[in-house]
Formats: C-alpha cells, structure tokens, sequence
C-alpha cells in the first residue's frame, strides 16, 4: 500500500491531562514531516492541534488546518500554517478534511474528536473511502 501523502488528525484544542499527550503529539508531528506527509487538522494553535501542528511545521512540513469561521476566535485559529481554510460549518469543516487526507489518527481529545472520527469510521463502514 502507498504511503499517504496528507494525514488528517484529530485531536484536542487542550493538551488533556497527561504530559505524555503533548509529547506523542510532537513526536508524531515530527514524524509525519520527517516522512514528508502533510498534516491536515482543525486549524488551532492552542492545544495538542497546535502541538501537532507546530511540530510538523518546526521539522520543515506542511500543516494546513481547516476551521469554521465561529471558531476562528474561540480555538485562536494558527496564523503560521502552510495553508489555513475558513468554512462555514463544521459539517464543511468535516468534509473539507475528508477530500483533503489519505488516512485518518485520533490523538486525545474530547467529544469534537470523537465525532469527527466516528463519522470517518461510518464513512469507511459505507464504503464511501478506504
């Protein structure tokens, strides 16, 4: 099977209550730019989304987050991403991730996490991707 080319992980807009969370996302940040695979994500820079994020950026990858316009100020949108696009609803939010990744990670987070990962799996149940 071909390696992906972007991953879309999802992931808390709070670091969660273990050190070690921060730390497996960094290193998995770094990984996937050492392995030249882009990161696709909501777009934050608080939060493990920003950990990942920054980590892919520092190791010299790409980093594009995909944030619904309401969520711009609440999750302190990443003004230092490759690319950031701004929807207009989480549902687009969802889909625009979708089309834009190879494979799907959760890392820690909360009910945003898993509901983002839940449909992808639903999806994946429907044959709708692979």
């Amino acid at each position: 099977m071909p390696q992906p080319t972007s991953i879309c992980v999802y992931c808390g807009s709070s670091s969660g209550s273990h050190p070690d969370y921060t730390e497996n996302a960094r290193a998995f940040g770094t990984e996937m730019a050492r392995r030249g695979i882009g990161l696709v994500y909501g777009g934050g820079k608080v939060g493990l989304m920003g950990t990942v994020a920054d980590a892919v950026l520092a190791a010299g990858g790409q980093a594009m987050g995909v944030i619904p316009r309401q969520l711009v100020e609440l999750e302190v949108a990443h003004a230092g991403l490759s690319e950031l696009v701004v929807v207009d609803t989480m549902h687009q939010r969802k889909t625009r991730m979708y089309e834009l990744s190879d494979a799907f990670v959760a890392l820690p987070g909360g009910f945003g996490t898993m509901d983002e990962m839940f449909e992808m799996l639903t999806w994946a149940q429907l044959g709708l991707h692979r």
